[in-house]
């Protein structure tokens, strides 16, 4: 996969994750999934944990862009 397109696929999964709100979930609905949303997110974790070890062993550091904001990608 070339370069352009991991930057894509990471932007991809930004835009679809600023597309994601439980605020408007009811307590219940939100309890009922739970165990679901957990595993997501552990998993969400994991990859970003991952992708950034990948980045710092080429001896590169991951970091908050001057413009702060996930936004200014979109």
């Amino acid at each position: 996969m070339s370069t352009n397109e991991v930057i894509a696929r990471l932007d991809a999964a930004v835009s679809a994750l600023l597309g994601v709100s439980v605020s408007a979930w009811s307590e219940e609905s939100l309890r009922a999934q739970l165990g679901e949303v957990s595993v997501a997110l552990c998993a969400i974790d994991s990859a970003l944990a991952r992708v950034a070890d990948e980045v710092r062993a080429h001896g590169l550091r991951v970091e908050e862009p001057a413009t702060a904001g996930v936004s200014s990608r979109t």
